[in-house]
């Protein structure tokens, strides 16, 4: 189960730095951060190596966070690779709740990180299809 960090702040100047410096002091890599501003706060999503000793390390700081459920599918860095995957949901009638993408090998594999409400559902449909679902420990690793 992949996992991220879903960390809720007032949108000012450092929260951000004071996040990061956290993280860097307890020796937690980010493997992709998204922020979300909502004028007075912010969500600030992180995929992080060590997402359980990341999650530690921010409430004990202070931080409201949340850990959450996300398929991290791999798609093809081509034109229409994204495509093919969110058609095949519609067509499926699953709904994406949040996404972030990234490449991870250029002009070959990209990953999108998708939140569904039905995970188990989901992610079987999806490998079902042929898709690839990268395990916690291959992502966690990249």
């Amino acid at each position: 189960m992949t996992e991220q960090i879903n960390i809720f702040v007032d949108n000012k100047p450092g929260r951000l730095s004071r996040i990061t410096q956290i993280l860097s002091e307890n020796d937690i890599n980010i493997r992709a951060i998204v922020i979300n501003d909502r004028e007075q706060f912010g969500i600030i999503k992180v995929l992080a190596d060590n997402p359980k000793k990341a999650h530690h390390a921010l409430s004990t700081s202070g931080f409201a966070c949340a850990l959450k459920q996300v398929l991290a599918v791999v798609v093809d860095d081509k034109p229409g690779g994204l495509h093919s995957l969110t058609q095949h949901l519609s067509d499926c009638g699953i709904n994406i709740i949040d996404s972030y993408g990234f490449v991870i090998d250029s002009r070959k594999e990209a990953v999108l990180c998708i939140e569904v409400k039905e995970y188990e559902k989901t992610r079987k449909n999806l490998e079902d299809k042929g898709y690839r679902i990268l395990a916690s420990s291959e992502l966690y690793e990249l």
